[in-house]
């Protein structure tokens, strides 16, 4: 996924999305470790690069929402 994907993202597809590529990620990592060869080695970086996004696109945003809410004054 593209970064500009995830940033247009609400909340609750993002933590769908992210679920889904854990178990995506477990499953493969259980593929690696019983031997078996996976079809598409790289997809494995491809889903940690993604989830990595995920995890930076949230913390930005929870960011932007504690200094907004320091600006306004509010808690």
């Amino acid at each position: 996924m593209k970064i500009k994907e995830i940033r247009s993202m609400d909340k609750n597809s993002l933590n769908e999305k992210m679920l889904e590529l854990k178990k995506e990620l477990v499953k493969m990592n259980a593929q690696v470790s019983t031997g078996t060869a996976l079809k598409n080695p790289g997809q494995v970086k491809k889903i940690k690069k993604t989830i990595a996004r995920i995890l930076t696109a949230d913390q930005k945003k929870k960011q932007i929402d504690n200094i907004t809410k320091i600006k306004n004054g509010g808690r």
